[in-house]
């Protein structure tokens, strides 16, 4: 085979429609990414992108939302402790989770309920 995949370009998560506001404020004031503008030929199908380094996340809004609980990204984070402690103080719910051998991590849901890893390796 001649070719190999070279990286994760970006993820996708979905919302309902006309919920735009509430996943900026959850991406930037949360999760600490910036908002990136969508090219113009995207933007009428509504929802929002996200950069934060290299982690790309697309926010995308459907009519027939189902939020994703089991399926999820994951992001590695220096400093759980730290997040954990800005999760608190934004009042962010979390669950610990110590199964992953050599990882402390814990899962958040965004507004919608899709679920999101946040580890860092120990």
């Amino acid at each position: 085979m001649g070719f190999i995949f070279k990286a994760i370009d970006h993820f996708q998560l979905a919302s309902p429609k006309n919920t735009e506001d509430q996943s900026r404020k959850f991406f930037t004031e949360i999760l600490m990414f910036r908002e990136v503008d969508k090219p113009a030929a995207l933007r009428s199908s509504g929802g929002v992108w996200f950069e934060s380094g290299s982690i790309k996340i697309h926010v995308g809004t459907e009519d027939q939302f189902i939020p994703a609980r089991k399926a999820h990204p994951a992001l590695e984070v220096e400093n759980l402790r730290d997040f954990k402690q800005h999760l608190i103080t934004n009042r962010v719910s979390f669950t610990e989770d110590k199964r992953l051998p050599g990882a402390n991590r814990i899962y958040i849901s965004d507004p919608f309920g899709n679920r999101i890893e946040i580890l860092e390796w120990i």
